[in-house]
């Protein structure tokens, strides 16, 4: 894990001094700026996780200071704790209408010190977390609605049709909505596999990593996806030999069936899509190449996103596999990517480690 970036604003170089000489023992990056101006340009630039604001300063005091870093989206948010020898309660409250969370008075308490940064890390981390689920589960509960409501109203529609077709004894009539009310309950059916995948993932505590066969692996997944690659003709191709790789089996073919099924669908036409691997000392990287029209650097950074669709005029989808894989890879230590340029196709790729492990929450 990354150390927790603090910046530090402070015109006086004996408080930055006992500053450093309290908190460079431990896990963070403390960055220094020596008035508000260079103190906004240093947060713009490396978007630090706590600010530490004097509050009298040359030039804009921390008051202000403060006001215009909560003025930036990006910025606002970050917990800022005033520096002050003043003492008074009017400057104190001044501090916090400005949108500061906390003030330390100097001389400083170390022990106060880190106990204040510590508790507004914390509650940011916290923070951050709440406002990524709540946005997940305003997504899922669009994706609900959205997706399972298209199978649902064919579903209701093609029953009504069918008991007219029932009345008439046209049993063709009757066959064919049979047929749509099939295709949309199995669709309802896959979507939500695929919601119960992705929660289920983010439930395990503890997993035992065990050694698998990729060919056995990838095997299954041919046969899985026998009936898809029959709607949509095209040639597969991997090589002949595949790895032992430390992974959960079930989870590994999800990987495969999302990259492949995915490969074929938004590929060129016909699609071509090959498979392959790269070995490395701890880890081995599998990929998935098709010669679809490529991503532009916009749509790359939408993927593995829950939720994000963006080949919505060619092929059926809910939004959900690429960050279903994310879940997955990220549970057994490994990472996803994309390396695409715009009439080349895609890569899609994801790695794993050598050796099992006992994954823990």
């Amino acid at each position: 894990m990354s150390a927790k970036k603090i910046l530090i604003i402070e015109d006086k170089p004996e408080n930055i001094s006992v500053l450093f000489d309290c908190l460079e023992q431990y896990d963070y990056e403390l960055l220094v700026a020596t008035d508000g101006e260079s103190g906004l340009e240093v947060a713009i630039e490396k978007i630090p996780n706590l600010i530490l604001l004097d509050v009298l300063m040359p030039g804009i005091d921390g008051f202000e200071t403060c006001r215009l870093l909560k003025k930036r989206s990006e910025l606002k948010d970050i917990p800022v704790i005033f520096m002050t020898a003043l003492s008074e309660l009017e400057h104190k409250l001044a501090g916090f209408e400005a949108g500061g969370v906390d003030y330390v008075t100097k001389p400083f308490q170390q022990q106060e010190l880190l106990m204040r940064i510590r508790t507004h890390l914390t509650l940011y981390d916290l923070q951050r977390k709440l406002v990524q689920k709540n946005s997940e589960l305003e997504a899922f509960s669009h994706t609900v609605a959205h997706d399972l409501k298209n199978p649902l109203n064919i579903i209701v529609g093609s029953t009504d049709l069918m008991e007219m077709a029932y009345e008439e004894g046209d049993t063709i009539m009757f066959k064919k909505y049979l047929t749509k009310v099939r295709n949309a309950a199995n669709k309802a059916a896959d979507i939500i596999e695929s919601l119960l995948l992705l929660a289920g993932t983010s439930q395990y505590k503890q997993l035992f990593i065990q050694s698998l066969d990729m060919r056995l692996v990838i095997a299954k997944v041919k046969d899985r996806l026998d009936l898809m690659l029959k709607d949509y003709p095209g040639e597969l191709k991997m090589p002949d030999q595949w790895p032992f790789i430390a992974g959960y089996p079930p989870w590994i073919e999800e990987i495969w069936i999302n990259y492949i099924s995915n490969a074929f669908k938004y590929g060129g036409e016909p699609p071509i899509v090959e498979l392959g691997l790269d070995e490395h000392e701890d880890f081995i990287r599998f990929w998935v190449h098709d010669n679809g029209p490529g991503l532009s650097e916009e749509e790359q950074a939408k993927l593995f996103v829950p939720f994000t669709r963006l080949h919505t005029n060619r092929a059926d989808g809910h939004g959900l596999g690429l960050s279903i894989v994310q879940s997955i890879v990220s549970k057994l230590g490994g990472r996803v990517g994309v390396e695409s340029t715009l009439g080349q196709g895609s890569t899609f790729y994801f790695t794993l480690p050598r050796q099992p492990t006992l994954l823990a929450e």
